[in-house]
């Protein structure tokens, strides 16, 4: 397995759209599935590759001068709980520190989708911790967490 960087824009969507639409419980909405797979074009992307299969993406944006946001991220649900997000989030973090300080994500609150308690669980997992919840920032039906690390 290889983690590389994409530099096309079109490449990236390509990745974004076939990897997010094999995670439907995440990503099951299609107007921001698409949001997500258009503003990916935009940003770093790291992919995980085994011979020439795509296994997962991750992606970074800017959010301050001193901050980056794991804008999205998956994983074939085939390739879950093999190790490969944990080594695309090494990379992405590699690649943060180069410029920033701090990194954040957001996510779903806990105890709302067992989905998004998993992906919570992995944020803990590589030393994210909880900042802020923002009931209505998506949704009422979505509060959105908000987890920082120090990079």
């Amino acid at each position: 397995m290889s983690i590389e960087t994409v530099y096309c824009k079109e490449e990236k969507a390509q990745i974004v759209r076939t990897i997010l639409n094999d995670l439907p419980e995440w990503f099951g909405l299609p107007e921001s599935t698409e949001a997500y797979i258009q503003k990916c074009k935009d940003f770093p992307l790291l992919v995980s590759k085994e011979k020439s299969e795509n296994l997962g993406f991750i992606s970074l944006k800017e959010t301050s001068q001193d901050t980056c946001e794991l804008y999205c991220m998956g994983i074939r649900k085939e390739h879950h709980r093999k190790g490969i997000g944990k080594k695309l989030y090494d990379a992405f973090e590699n690649l943060a520190k180069e410029q920033y300080e701090y990194v954040q994500v957001k996510t779903v609150e806990s105890g709302h989708y067992k989905e998004y308690d998993q992906t919570i669980n992995f944020y803990k997992s590589v030393g994210f911790k909880a900042l802020e919840v923002f009931p209505t920032l998506w949704d009422k039906h979505n509060p959105c967490l908000i987890m920082i690390k120090k990079i």
